[in-house]
């Protein structure tokens, strides 16, 4: 589940991705004819430290706010949702910065995986202690309850990703009710990131499935060493504390607070010492802090990716000429110079949206489709029929070609990039009509896609990512922004999901991802990596690439 978050993150809505000087990780990840280093930085930075060596309380305070849609699993929801979910429901599985897989003992006190006669099982003991804070054992039932409402046999709950559930031809009781016994149709390699996190049986009827989380916690339906203990609706803010009803290790901190601020003013009041974590969103906001009495730099990889969605179902972008000419103008090192202007960063440009430079198996696949070239461009809408008139605009059947660009806020940045697009895309005859949209509608833009080109990032929280080649360009899936893709492609794509051995997965995506791309619906843009300024002596929280520190491991070094 928590694994690539199959709807796309808002630059302003969400998590914004920084940049600083650390650059790529090694000497040799630098080609010395361009000074642009070869791979993505893979360094992890976020102070670990053991939970003997934290202190017993404290309060670890930073920005966010409960999200519209709260829970993680729903198609509406996005990293927020996720990341506040974890504070007061189930980790129980976690990967290591480099995607090692880690069991939390608190939940599956064992795992056993087997495969006979090409079908797969998976055995999940669940630890005798662990219940719902409602006092329901969490039991065979919570695992069946998350399968069937993600397998998409019903349509009607909108789940965010049936791939792997649908895999699953049976969930049951094993020796006794702890014991679920997951059988697949195949083999699923990825099978962890599909129970990292459950629901309580409650919550998973179709009703309470989409509607029950929005602009609402549900702390009985949780289980940790956290839960929910003020959430003020009005201002956004939560705070959470120790749960009296976790049989686990406790929780170090007395208390986990988030208020609600927007960037620019989450720096100011980590600059006044009212934050302890914040991140530095652009040039200008690192520099404000760095250097701050009792505070450090944390910089390391990241696995954000940014990228320009198509709405083919809006008019002048369902010609699929329309598109490619777009994508033919557009300089993305260009983008990435605005993205990173006043820092010394470069990264090489994203190729794909299921995997990241510095992962095995990982190919250039947007290069292999791609070129930037305005004069092909022309050429592309000339041959389909779109004429340049007086003002070089062109136009077709008497329709001017005319695209909106749809941001949300005021953020500078987002206006820099918007203008960086007018001027590219002007000189081959594409008027782009800027559209501002208020960063609350973020859900609503996406969902009743109200954009032409939007663009968006994801985060993923696992490394599997061919897993996730279905949610962004099949053609049925509600996670495909782009309403792009056919049913022929859609089968190409899920076949990949069936191949058991990893390697071969991976090899197959990346043949596919190529065909999804000449769709010219989706672009990737650029990542940058993950840069977060912090007081000194927090513990476990930084740039952690894939790995998620459990709840009661954060807290203040001793």
């Amino acid at each position: 589940m928590r694994a690539r978050l199959a709807l796309p993150i808002a630059l302003v809505a969400a998590v914004s991705v920084a940049a600083t000087a650390c650059g790529s990780s090694g000497k040799d990840a630098t080609d010395p004819a361009k000074g642009t280093p070869k791979t993505a930085s893979a360094a992890a930075d976020y102070n670990p430290v053991p939970y003997e060596r934290i202190k017993d309380g404290g309060t670890y305070t930073t920005a966010g706010t409960f999200d519209d849609q709260g829970n993680p699993f729903n198609v509406n929801a996005t990293l927020t949702a996720a990341r506040i979910w974890a504070w007061y429901n189930a980790d129980a599985i976690t990967y290591s910065p480099t995607g090692e897989v880690q069991y939390n003992p608190d939940y599956y006190s064992d795992v056993k995986v087997s495969v006979e006669g090409g079908r797969q099982t998976v055995t999940l003991t669940i630890n005798e202690k662990a219940a719902f804070n409602d006092g329901t054992p969490i039991d065979w039932t919570a695992i069946e309850a998350t399968w069937k409402a993600n397998n998409g046999s019903d349509k009607g709950y909108d789940a965010s990703s049936t791939d792997g559930y649908d895999q699953i031809t049976s969930v049951h009781e094993g020796a006794d009710a702890k014991q679920a016994v997951i059988e697949f149709k195949g083999v699923n390699a990825a099978w962890t990131t599909l129970f990292t996190t459950f629901l309580h049986p409650k919550a998973a009827t179709v009703a309470n499935f989409n509607k029950a989380y929005v602009k609402k916690a549900h702390p009985e339906w949780g289980a940790g060493p956290y839960t929910v203990g003020k959430w003020d609706t009005h201002s956004g803010g939560i705070t959470f504390v120790r749960n009296p009803k976790w049989w686990g290790k406790k929780g170090k901190l007395d208390k986990r607070v988030y208020v609600n601020l927007e960037s620019t003013a989450a720096v100011n009041a980590f600059k006044n010492g009212q934050l302890d974590y914040t991140s530095a969103v652009d040039a200008e906001s690192l520099k404000q802090v760095k250097g701050l009495k009792g505070t450090e730099i944390r910089s390391g990889g990241s696995p954000f990716e940014y990228s320009l969605h198509f709405n083919t179902k809006s008019a002048n972008l369902s010609d699929k000429a329309v598109r490619k000419a777009i994508q033919q103008s557009i300089d993305r090192s260009q983008i990435a110079k605005i993205q990173f202007q006043g820092l010394d960063h470069k990264e090489p440009l994203p190729g794909s949206a299921i995997l990241y430079s510095f992962q095995k198996g990982y190919r250039d696949n947007v290069a292999a489709v791609l070129k930037h070239s305005p004069d092909e461009a022309k050429k592309t809408l000339d041959a389909a029929g779109w004429k340049p008139g007086g003002d070089g605009i062109r136009a077709k059947d008497g329709k001017r070609l005319q695209v909106g660009y749809t941001i949300l806020g005021d953020d500078p940045l987002d206006k820099a990039v918007a203008g960086a697009f007018t001027a590219m895309l002007k000189p081959v005859g594409v008027e782009l009509v800027i559209k501002k949209a208020d960063p609350a509608d973020f859900s609503e833009v996406l969902s009743e896609r109200r954009f032409d080109l939007f663009l968006s990032g994801n985060r993923s929280m696992d490394p599997f990512g061919a897993r996730y080649l279905c949610d962004f360009y099949c053609s049925d899936r509600d996670s495909n922004i782009t309403g792009s893709g056919t049913p022929a492609l859609d089968e190409e794509i899920r076949a990949t999901a069936d191949i058991a051995d990893l390697d071969e997965q991976i090899a197959a995506a990346n043949e596919v991802e190529r065909k999804a791309l000449q769709q010219y619906a989706f672009l990737p843009l650029f990542s940058g990596p993950s840069t977060y300024s912090v007081k000194k002596g927090l513990a476990n929280v930084g740039a952690t690439i894939f790995h998620s520190p459990l709840p009661e491991t954060i807290g203040w070094e001793k």
